[in-house]
């Protein structure tokens, strides 16, 4: 998760920095770079998954299958999607149907290598407001109205779902604000609440969704809506460079702790992240907040992932452990995203809402092992080639 802290999530649209789409590449050292997949997909029989248990079986393939109204028009999954809906929630018919339609394919990184690192994250509830009060001070921001967006892939296709951020100063379109120029200006945009503790929106942010409990009880559920367009960097990260903690230190825990005992230093430790998310509210409702593929993400058996490998609507194979040690092997359904969920073998399972459910998000960071379950005579997705970068001439 490019070394993101624990399992915390950051679902965001892929975006392109402003200056990185206008620099243009000069002339000058005539090396070239090679390329390299970003993963394989080897493939592999039924016998060679791991054993799972009925329930789990059960459970994930119900996970994966309540996402097939969105997946009905697609070309690879909307025909398994449409053979889905009879079979009955039964694990002896899940497991036929799986074997007649699916093929396996183990996910491997580079150097054939089938280890990657599985975490966590979960729908946090925080205290707050909907309007401002003496304790809840803090706004969470909807989408900015000066803020123009705009899609990369209408002239250059190969830059598909990138999209650029700014705001127009006269004819120039530049940069937006980052975190810190928004946290300590503000920004032109409607609020959607009110928040009592700043780190809670840090963590609200990187979570990307969440509610907020007023003091009459009632809980207002919010979402990710839009972002500012700059890079997201682990705030754990930089307190890893100040030599504030140690590396395998850095948990949520820690991180409150810290800015308790150094509250004068919360806005630089914010600041160090230029990210920032916006919100909308959402309906109240029981169901698990949505994903990148809108439908209900369901608590231990829906997973972000890297969509550049595994096309979000996937069915997976996953096998790891909880923090704790014991196995967890389950078939769970890729059915959301994350600015920081990149790396070839790499997921990052929704574990549900509330402290419990953030406790165990927050200490996982495992290695775990994918495999993908494909559609018979379905052509792989075709993932992107990285660059190498070419050695200086000497």
């Amino acid at each position: 998760m490019n070394s993101r802290l624990k399992a915390w999530r950051h679902p965001l649209i892929a975006t392109l920095p402003l200056l990185a789409v206008l620099a243009g590449c000069t002339g000058g050292d005539s090396a070239k770079p090679t390329t390299h997949a970003l993963a394989t997909y080897s493939s592999a029989t039924w016998e060679a998954l791991p054993a799972v248990s009925d329930n789990d079986l059960v459970a994930g393939f119900g996970s994966w299958r309540s996402a097939c109204t969105r997946l009905k028009a697609d070309a690879v999954w909307g025909p398994t999607c449409a053979a889905a809906v009879n079979v009955p929630q039964d694990a002896e018919e899940i497991r036929a149907f799986l074997k007649q339609n699916l093929d396996v394919y183990g996910l491997r990184a580079e150097h054939d290598n089938p280890n990657g690192l599985i975490t966590g994250y979960y729908e946090p509830v925080y205290p707050g407001s909907l309007t401002p009060t003496e304790t809840a001070n803090v706004p969470v921001y909807g989408v900015p109205e000066d803020m123009i967006i705009v899609s990369l892939d209408s002239i250059y296709p190969e830059l598909k779902g990138k999209r650029l951020r700014g705001r127009l100063e006269g004819r120039v379109l530049k940069p937006y604000d980052d975190a810190a120029t928004i946290e300590s200006k503000g920004v032109n945009a409607p609020v959607v609440a009110y928040l009592t503790d700043p780190m809670n929106l840090q963590f609200l942010q990187i979570q990307g969704s969440g509610r907020i409990q007023t003091e009459d009880g009632k809980q207002l559920r919010i979402a990710y809506a839009d972002q500012n367009g700059h890079p997201y960097r682990p705030i754990g990260r930089w307190l890893v460079e100040q030599g504030e903690l140690k590396k395998e230190d850095v948990t949520m825990s820690a991180i409150s702790n810290w800015a308790k005992a150094n509250p004068s230093r919360i806005p630089e430790l914010l600041g160090s992240n230029p990210s920032y998310v916006f919100f909308t509210r959402n309906p109240d409702s029981n169901e698990g907040p949505r994903g990148s593929l809108n439908v209900p993400l369901t608590a231990g058996y829906s997973a972000a992932v890297d969509r550049k490998v595994i096309p979000l609507g996937s069915l997976l194979w996953l096998s790891t452990t909880r923090p704790d040690g014991t196995p967890l092997v389950r078939p769970v359904a890729a059915q959301d995203t994350g600015g920081a969920i990149a790396g070839e073998v790499r997921a990052d399972l929704f574990w549900g809402t509330g402290d419990a459910a953030g406790q165990l998000a927050g200490d996982m960071k495992q290695q775990g092992q994918i495999w993908m379950l494909w559609p018979k005579g379905a052509a792989l997705p075709q993932v992107p080639q990285v660059a190498d970068t070419p050695k200086a001439k000497p």
